[in-house]
């Protein structure tokens, strides 16, 4: 090729973080084929988690709650308190410079700043995520010949702003000189456009289809199934449950609907002309080994489920077929079809089965079969007249870890109803590893349980930082000319049908649609992500959240502390 320019000599040259900058903002920009916005096109439409969370007092779970997100293992190093050298926004220069700043609050992978010679003047902090590019450890500025700048508001304020630095530096801790590396490094995700995948048929959920991945944004995939259309998608996480290498349901003994050819249409879709391979086996999370010697699940066996068509439903269920590799086919009682076309595959290992009599001792309530009343239910009586028994206690997974989440804890949640939107949601009750995850603005029928390590949730500032836009709460209307678009609210359910609420011929329905609620908003922000399939991979954006404090004295930093050098500080001319 052409020889490296003296440009491009330059950029070689570049710090670490220049470098990265360009990696992190040259993704996930525009949209996606179907009109998703994605990176910083996304965020025009941001959502913003500071005001939100400090208007109402709200608490966020920490980033080290989520073990599929970037740096999760290494956030709890970032504490109230450490410094570090941000972009001055108040400043009247030609040139970008530069000045530090204190973390006063933490929240998610948002942080509150407050400029180093505000003191206790609260009116000039500002919000940013951690994770973007214009934020860097102290000694920066010093190693890359940038320039430290007091803000024009407080310029007056000292005469000797070095030495006033160098006292705020003392014993101060800063953010690793490789927090940004970490941070792109944690964003590659090993799945491509092209890779071919099995992945449960949305429309028919006791089966599965062959697909092909088609965006990957944050670790998230948009798959399109390979004898649908270019709008037959499916989206979900690359760590989901629903979602097997090739091979995978004729090995353990699933149903996989028979691929027929691709439509004329798809033909030249973008994505189908760049499968080159299967996703291989190593890339997809793992589950439990299980040992079935002296006794296993049998088939008409009796436990208590996670609806997957009513993700807020813990429902009596029955185990219909075992397959190989600890793989279950469940049943919801009372809502079978004849065809067993509403059967649903979880693992023995998951976390959304029950043994008989969970829901009692949590105080959940328990969804029974139709024809019985949820308030005298009892197991007891219903096994004998069903004439079944109850799956072994010991053969279900109780494994608890302490996992950190507490109820009122906001997180950015997907809805399963409705898998590319991302919502702004609440813990709203936390039972053992169990999440009741709340989407604000909405009504309590659309909450869905989830486990503390579904994929599915997400920190704070997560949509920020991968560029994937975020759904904010749904606000009541003011009580003037209400809208006629209002619509009372109907909700499609996960993927195939509604239970409960819809006929039995409405048990084909589309990929989990969100929940569209009394608010036409609702209906808008559905309208909206489905724009916005999800953002670009791999990127880092600049962010905005709010609480959730890390106390100083937990985290050690290894390495980060100052004084550092501080490099030139210019006094910035006022005429």
């Amino acid at each position: 090729g052409k020889p490296p320019t003296k440009k491009a000599k330059v950029l070689h040259k570049a710090s670490w973080s220049a470098k990265i900058g360009a990696f992190l903002h040259s993704q996930g920009t525009g949209q996606l084929a179907d009109g998703t916005l994605t990176g910083q096109d996304a965020l025009v439409l941001g959502f913003d988690w500071g005001k939100y969370l400090q208007e109402h007092s709200y608490k966020a779970a920490p980033v080290s709650c989520f073990k599929h997100v970037p740096l999760f293992d290494q956030w709890d190093d970032v504490v109230k308190g450490m410094k570090v050298e941000v972009l001055n926004s108040d400043a009247v220069l030609p040139s970008r410079v530069y000045w530090i700043a204190s973390v006063i609050q933490i929240v998610g992978y948002r942080a509150l700043l407050r400029y180093e010679g505000f003191e206790n003047d609260a009116g000039h902090d500002f919000w940013c995520n951690l994770g973007t590019v214009d934020i860097h450890p102290i000694g920066w500025c010093a190693i890359n010949s940038k320039i430290l700048v007091p803000p024009q508001t407080i310029h007056a304020k000292y005469t000797d702003w070095r030495s006033y630095l160098m006292k705020k530096l003392v014993g101060a801790r800063t953010i690793p000189v490789d927090f940004h590396m970490k941070m792109a490094e944690s964003m590659k995700y090993p799945f491509r456009q092209g890779m071919r995948v099995e992945v449960v048929d949305k429309n028919h959920v006791s089966q599965t289809r062959m697909a092909v991945v088609d965006t990957v944004i944050g670790g998230r995939l948009r798959l399109l199934y390979e004898d649908g259309d270019s709008d037959d998608d499916f989206w979900c996480h690359m760590w989901s449950p629903l979602i097997h290498p090739v091979g995978w349901s004729r090995r353990v003994g699933h149903d996989i609907k028979k691929t027929e050819e691709k439509r004329n249409d798809m033909a030249n879709h973008p994505t189908f002309r760049k499968i080159y391979c299967d996703a291989v086996p190593y890339l997809f999370k793992k589950v439990r080994a299980v040992y079935s010697e002296g006794g296993w699940f049998e088939r008409g066996m009796k436990l208590e489920a996670i609806d997957p068509l009513n993700l807020g439903n813990i429902c009596v269920a029955t185990v219909c077929k075992v397959l190989l590799d600890g793989y279950l086919m469940i049943s919801i009682d009372g809502a079978t079809s004849d065809d067993g076309s509403d059967w649903f595959c979880y693992h023995a290992s998951s976390h959304a089965i029950f043994p008989a009599n969970f829901c009692k001792r949590n105080n959940i309530e328990l969804t029974p079969p139709k024809g019985h009343d949820a308030k005298t239910f009892s197991w007891e009586r219903y096994l004998e007249e069903t004439k079944s028994r109850p799956a072994p206690s010991r053969l279900f997974n109780t494994d608890c870890p302490n996992h950190g989440f507490k109820a009122g804890m906001k997180v950015e949640a997907v809805d399963l109803m409705e898998p590319r939107l991302i919502c702004v949601a609440t813990v709203k009750r936390v039972v053992q590893r169990l999440l009741s995850i709340h989407f604000d603005g909405w009504d309590n029928e659309y909450d869905q349980w989830v486990d503390c390590e579904s994929p599915d949730i997400y920190p704070v500032g997560w949509c920020e930082l991968t560029g994937y836009q975020l759904q904010p709460p749904v606000v009541p209307e003011p009580t003037t000319p209400a809208k006629a678009k209002e619509v009372p609210k109907k909700k499609k359910k996960p993927y195939g049908k509604k239970r409960k609420k819809l006929p039995a011929k409405a048990r084909s329905v589309k990929q989990p649609a969100k929940k569209p609620s009394a608010t036409n908003s609702k209906r808008e922000a559905k309208a909206a992500s489905q724009a916005l399939p999800e953002p670009a991979p791999d990127e880092i954006i600049a962010v905005r959240v709010k609480e959730e404090t890390i106390d100083p004295s937990d985290a050690e930093f290894g390495e980060t502390e100052l004084p550092v050098p501080i490099s030139s500080i210019k006094q910035e001319d006022t005429d």
